[in-house]
C-alpha cells in the first residue's frame, strides 16, 4: 500500500555515539508484553500450507522507508549456497504478507527474516487456536516441524512477530503468515516469553521512527556450539538489525544480540541467564556473513567502531539504556 506523506531524508547523515540518544526509561512501561508461549498438540501428521494459500504475497519491500531504500541482506561465501531454493525464483524468497524470510538448509531454519513495520496502519488481531504449519514451497526436509516442539520447553519462537505485519486491510491475513513453522526457531521458554519479547515490545515501540515505521531482520546465529537436540540444532544467540526514520528525517539503523551466558548441559536442564547487548550493525555482518547493504553507516556504533578500531558492546542491564 502507498503511503501518502513524504519526508526528505537526509542520507548524508552519518552518526557516532555522541549523537545517539538513551530512549525514554519511562516509556518501559507502556510496552505491551504478550505471552507468547504455546500449548503443545498431539503430533498428527504434519499440517503443510496449500499453493492457493499462500497465492499473491506482497513480502517486504526495500522501499518502506521512501529515499532510504533497505535492502534484503545477502549472504556471503558459502553461505550463499546454503539457502534453499524457490521455484520460481533465484533469490531464495519466501514472500508473506509484509514480511518475508530467507530459508538456510543445512539448518532448517530461516536464514533470516525481514518485515516491514507500519504503526498507523496496525491492527489487532486476536490470537486463537494457533495453527501452524509448513510451507508448500519449499520441500518438508528443509524445515523443522512440530516433532521438535512437543513434550519440553521449547517454544515455536516466532522471528517475525506475530503483530509486526498486521497492518492494512490484510493484516489478519498477515497474522495467519505468520505461523508458518519458517518463520520460527526453536527457544526456550523462559527467553522467548521474557527477554526476546521485551526487547522487540521496548525498541519498536520507542524507536520513534516517523509515523511508527520501520524495517525489522532477525535470525539466529549458527555457531559450531549449538545445541544438537532431536536432530536439529539449537541456536545459543539471536540477533535484531532495526532500520528506521528518526522524527528529523535522519536515518538510523541500530542492533541488538540476545545470547546467554553459560554452556549449555542439555535441553532439560535450565538455560543460563540471557544477556541482552546493543551492537554494531558491522559485528553482525561478521557473526552472520550477511551483507547489509550499507546500513552500518547509520549506525552509530558501527561508526564509532570504524573511527576508534575498537568493538563495541552495550549490554542492557535496563531497556531504557538503548541509544538510538
Amino acid at each position: 500500500m502507498a503511503y501518502e506523506q513524504k519526508i526528505e531524508v537526509n542520507l548524508g547523515h552519518r552518526p557516532g555515539l555522541k549523537s545517539m540518544r538513551q530512549l525514554d526509561p519511562a516509556a518501559a512501561a507502556q510496552a505491551r508484553v504478550e505471552n507468547t508461549g504455546f500449548s503443545l498438540e498431539a503430533v498428527r501428521g504434519r499440517r503443510t500450507s496449500r499453493p492457493q494459500d499462500l497465492a499473491g504475497r506482497n513480502g517486504f519491500n526495500a522501499e518502506h522507508l521512501d529515499d532510504f531504500n533497505v535492502q534484503l541482506p545477502s549472504p556471503l561465501g558459502v553461505l550463499a549456497d546454503d539457502v534453499v531454493t524457490v521455484e520460481g525464483r533465484s533469490d531464495g524468497r519466501l514472500d508473506y504478507t509484509n514480511f518475508t524470510v530467507i530459508m538456510r538448509a543445512s539448518r532448517r531454519m530461516a536464514l533470516f527474516t525481514a518485515v516491514n513495520i507500519e504503526g498507523q496502519q496496525s491492527v489487532s488481531v486476536e490470537r486463537s487456536n494457533d495453527k501452524w504449519s509448513l510451507d508448500c514451497r519449499i520441500p518438508g526436509e528443509f524445515q523443522l516441524g512440530e516433532d521438535l516442539y512437543s513434550g519440553n520447553r521449547l517454544d515455536r519462537g516466532h522471528l517475525v512477530r506475530r503483530e509486526d505485519p498486521n497492518w492494512g486491510p490484510d493484516a489478519e491475513v498477515a497474522n495467519g503468515d505468520t505461523f508458518h513453522f519458517t518463520n520460527c526457531a526453536p527457544q526456550m521458554d523462559t527467553f522467548n516469553q521474557r527477554e526476546w519479547l521485551g526487547l522487540e515490545n521496548y525498541i519498536l515501540q520507542n524507536a520513534r521512527a516517523w509515523k511508527d515505521r520501520c524495517s525489522v531482520f532477525t535470525g539466529p546465529i549458527f555457531g559450531a556450539s549449538d545445541l544438537p537436540y532431536r536432530g536439529a540444532l539449537i541456536p545459543r544467540s539471536f540477533w535484531k538489525v532495526v532500520a528506521f526514520l528518526a522524527d528529523d528525517g535522519k536515518p538510523s539503523t541500530t542492533a541488538y544480540i540476545l545470547t546467554q551466558d553459560k554452556e549449555l548441559e542439555g535441553l532439560e536442564a535450565a538455560y543460563g541467564a540471557y544477556k541482552t547487548y546493543q551492537r554494531s550493525v558491522a559485528s553482525i555482518q561478521k557473526m552472520t556473513n550477511l551483507d547489509f547493504h550499507g546500513l552500518a553507516a547509520f549506525d552509530g556504533f558501527s561508526n564509532e567502531e570504524a573511527a576508534t578500531g575498537l568493538e563495541i558492546s552495550a549490554e542492557l542491564v535496563t531497556l531504557g539504556a538503548i541509544r538510538v
